[in-house]
């Protein structure tokens, strides 16, 4: 048990120390980045050794597998940490994402955001989230489509419509977006894909200035440090800090 702690210590400090390093390339304090612990698949107990070594924002992906999960850590530990999701959430399941969350990043459709709007009016209580968004235009992503937004004049028109309606449901705070980076080979390929995340974003900030576009959560574990350099506030890593994912 105590290798294990050491190891993952190690890595984080690893992982710390690169989004240093990739701040002081871009310009930027490394207190702008907040490093999320992608925990889905990980026990209670491994999950109190990342709190012990530093660690407080978790990303969860499946919302039905990480109820007993939270539940568990509350019990094992009195640190305040902050829960995102991460993973799509269904229509069906979009209860179980209105509480337990400090943020939602994968708001991917009109209809999820009214029927998350729907349960959070009845529980008087409002839900952070970031648009999710397909900037690669692959089938795999999930996401509204935004491949090629600034040449596709109706793409363009039906998006901004989109993110009017979600604007108008008080039940959710629009912080920013979210994307999904392709997997490659070099981490310089996925590049493109964080810069027309950050363009965007700060198209729809022109257009939408009432919203929150701080936000950009974008980049992982094999990427992370190009996309701190595009901009990236949020980044999501797990292997690199709890090793190989565990098997089901």
């Amino acid at each position: 048990m105590e290798s294990r702690e050491r190891a993952l210590a190690g890595r984080l400090t690893g992982v710390r120390a690169e989004i240093a390093r990739a701040c002081e390339r871009a310009g930027r304090a490394p207190d702008t980045v907040t490093l999320v612990a992608v925990s889905k698949t990980h026990p209670p107990e491994v999950i109190l050794e990342a709190i012990e070594a530093g660690l407080r924002d978790f990303g969860e992906n499946r919302p039905e597998e990480a109820a007993p999960k939270i539940d568990a850590v509350a019990a094992l530990t009195p640190a305040q940490l902050r829960w995102h999701m991460i993973g799509h959430v269904q229509s069906r399941k979009a209860r179980l994402v209105t509480h337990d969350y400090a943020l939602l990043h994968s708001l991917d459709s009109v209809r999820l955001a009214r029927r998350l709007d729907t349960y959070l009016s009845v529980q008087g209580r409002a839900l952070d989230v970031l648009l999710q968004v397909n900037m690669s235009g692959e089938a795999t992503k999930e996401g509204w489509d935004a491949y090629q937004w600034d040449e596709r004049s109706a793409l363009r028109a039906a998006l901004w419509r989109d993110v009017e309606a979600v604007l108008a449901l008080p039940g959710l705070r629009v912080r920013g977006l979210m994307t999904m980076a392709p997997l490659v080979e070099h981490p310089e390929a996925a590049r493109p894909i964080f810069t027309a995340l950050r363009t965007l974003r700060d198209a729809l900030r022109e257009s939408f200035p009432r919203a929150g576009w701080d936000e950009l959560s974008m980049g992982m574990t094999d990427d992370y440090p190009v996309a701190i350099e595009e901009g990236a506030t949020l980044v999501r890593i797990g292997r690199a800090i709890f090793g190989a994912r565990q098997v089901r």
